[in-house]
């Protein structure tokens, strides 16, 4: 497995770094150990497409209709990743995008995984969630389906994710709260729909979701274009956070998840203690973090094994370092955040030890 000697299983909200703000862990047995020490990554963070039926104001991939990328792993392609984290004993992937249940061949790699005992992960809008759709996550046991609503009313969820159904995702989390899947609602705050976030919150709780997650507004893709426009205020974020606090301590069924760091405070935080994860791109390049530019490994050329040594390796090179502290004087630099940038490691430290 992804691990060190032991290994361990991750809970139902440790998340994949396909956005931080599903990034809250819990404590678990891996906490306190070096990247280093770990033979494969505890998990996979996949995103199958960058294409998406909407087109969010905040979307840090800059997803859309239209926004797939010319050069997507092949379904060949992404069936023989999916063996290969098999193989190598991840316990865990998550998939986001883009929107992953739009791709053709998604529930034959959900399959692969889920028979070779990786546990699942899934980050939708929920339109492709009927029930036929239901009926195939519940009889895979997917640990956790996080459904993004992002207003209470209809009115506002479509206006900050144009193209987007509010019908469509509450259906979603009516049908898998009916199959025993109880799914997490994901609410992104910007200046438009922040007022009614507290009652998104009760939304989630009288549907039956299992948890309400949130945290801040992330500077990038969409959101970093149109920082000036979008972005909540400091205050209205503090007044957020407190109205959430006090509804939650009023609910016992749905738990409150809020991630606590912006993404300058999320770089540096991985930058001394990088997670034990790969994010895999669309064409198979994989990154550091979402924020991140930078891809030492390409699984279409590299091995996964190859590609956890320089994943681990690219961590330390002084490229990144620099990349990382220049952000923190000029946040405009994470503009690059949805590029490859190819980076050279010495091979000595990629090389099989």
């Amino acid at each position: 497995m992804g691990e060190a000697e032991d290994g361990g299983r991750l809970g139902r909200s440790d998340g994949a770094a396909l956005h931080p703000l599903h990034l809250i862990r819990p404590n678990t047995s891996s906490q306190g150990r070096s990247v280093e020490e770990y033979r494969a990554p505890l998990f996979i963070a996949w995103q199958l497409t960058n294409r998406c039926r909407a087109r969010c104001l905040a979307c840090c991939e800059e997803s859309g209709p239209d926004k797939a990328w010319r050069d997507e792993l092949t379904r060949a392609e992404a069936l023989d990743v999916a063996r290969q984290v098999v193989s190598a004993g991840i316990p865990y992937a998550a998939f986001g995008g883009g929107e992953p249940l739009g791709v053709s061949h998604a529930w034959e790699i959900f399959e692969i995984l889920a028979q070779g005992g990786v546990s699942l992960k899934l980050e939708t809008e929920g339109s492709y969630i009927d029930a036929a759709g239901a009926d195939r996550i519940a009889e895979l046991q997917v640990q956790c389906v996080q459904i993004s609503v992002d207003g209470a009313t209809a009115e506002t969820h479509e206006l900050v994710r144009p193209g987007a159904s509010f019908a469509s995702g509450i259906a979603a989390i009516e049908r898998l709260v009916a199959r025993g899947r109880r799914p997490q609602m994901v609410f992104v705050p910007t200046r438009l729909n922040v007022g009614e976030i507290g009652d998104a919150f009760d939304l989630a709780a009288s549907l039956g979701c299992e948890a309400f997650v949130t945290g801040p507004l992330m500077r990038l893709g969409r959101a970093a274009l149109d920082w000036e426009r979008i972005a909540p205020s400091e205050a209205q974020w503090e007044r957020a956070v407190e109205d959430l606090r006090e509804r939650a301590a009023k609910r016992s069924q749905i738990a409150l998840s809020i991630y606590p760091w912006d993404i300058l405070t999320e770089l540096r935080t991985r930058l001394e203690s990088p997670q034990a994860m790969l994010l895999v791109v669309p064409n198979g390049k994989v990154k550091l973090l979402n924020a991140l530019p930078f891809a030492p490994a390409d699984l279409r050329n590299d091995s996964l094994d190859a590609a956890w040594r320089a994943y681990r390796a690219a961590w330390r090179s002084p490229a990144v370092r620099t990349f990382v502290e220049r952000c923190a004087a000029d946040p405009s630099l994470l503009r690059h955040a949805n590029e490859t940038w190819t980076l050279e490691l010495p091979s000595t430290a990629t090389a099989p030890t």
